[in-house]
């Protein structure tokens, strides 16, 4: 499969996979990735990485000139070790940081600033512009990639989402509690679709997955068969 997209298309595929959190994005993004040998690249992580840096330097910008000019410096890359993709940022590993709830929310509040957004999104294009890339996150296919060659939206039931998000969480050994993470959930929900800049929304010629009673393993086959269908 990934020899003949290559063939195909002289500087590989762009494909994007937006949807809400616990969709099941990274999950699927990384597998299809590696199913066709295209580079992964985790948009999320990348907002979840600046949030973690000024919050651990209680950091707060007025000037968006200013935030996108920090925003820009940071040296942030992915790297694949055993099979998981860890996100660093000027050297250090923050993959596991990065995770906690209270990035998670801080990550939907931060990534509203235009500075944020628009050091992100010139990264995240230069990251992609030789194709040859799945990119996961909230505007992937809307903003970052516009005119990408296949573009998915995954969705999931709330509740769904909150389990699978709760199972992560409590499998890291964090304690956390069903309710709070559902209410998270709705709540990151809501800041990512009612943001100003960039809000999460379908592209119009996005393929829509509905993973609430499918494996990852399950969804990674309907795209491929649905890459192959739109590629003929």
């Amino acid at each position: 499969m990934s020899n003949m997209l290559k063939v195909k298309d002289k500087k590989g595929l762009t494909i994007t996979i937006d949807g809400p959190s616990g969709a099941g994005k990274s999950t699927v993004a990384r597998a299809l990735a590696n199913r066709l040998g295209f580079i992964y690249i985790d948009t999320g992580a990348m907002y979840r990485v600046v949030a973690l840096e000024m919050n651990k330097r209680r950091m707060s910008f007025e000037d968006e000139d200013t935030l996108f000019q920090w925003a820009s410096s940071l040296q942030i890359h992915f790297l694949d070790q055993k099979g998981e993709t860890h996100v660093f940022c000027n050297g250090k590993d923050l993959t596991q940081e990065i995770r906690s709830p209270e990035i998670s929310l801080l990550a939907s509040e931060f990534s509203k600033r235009r500075g944020v957004r628009e050091a992100l999104v010139k990264v995240q294009r230069e990251m992609g512009e030789r194709g040859g890339v799945v990119l996961e996150g909230r505007d992937t296919g809307t903003v970052v990639f516009p005119s990408a060659d296949v573009k998915f939206y995954l969705d999931a039931q709330p509740k769904e989402r909150a389990r699978r998000r709760y199972e992560e969480l409590m499998g890291k050994g964090v304690n956390v509690d069903f309710e709070e993470t559902l209410e998270e959930v709705v709540q990151r929900d809501h800041n990512d679709m009612n943001r100003p800049l960039s809000p999460l929304r379908k592209a119009e010629d996005a393929m829509v997955i509905d993973t609430t009673c499918q494996s990852a393993e399950e969804v990674v086959k309907a795209m491929v068969r649905l890459i192959q269908e739109k590629r003929r």
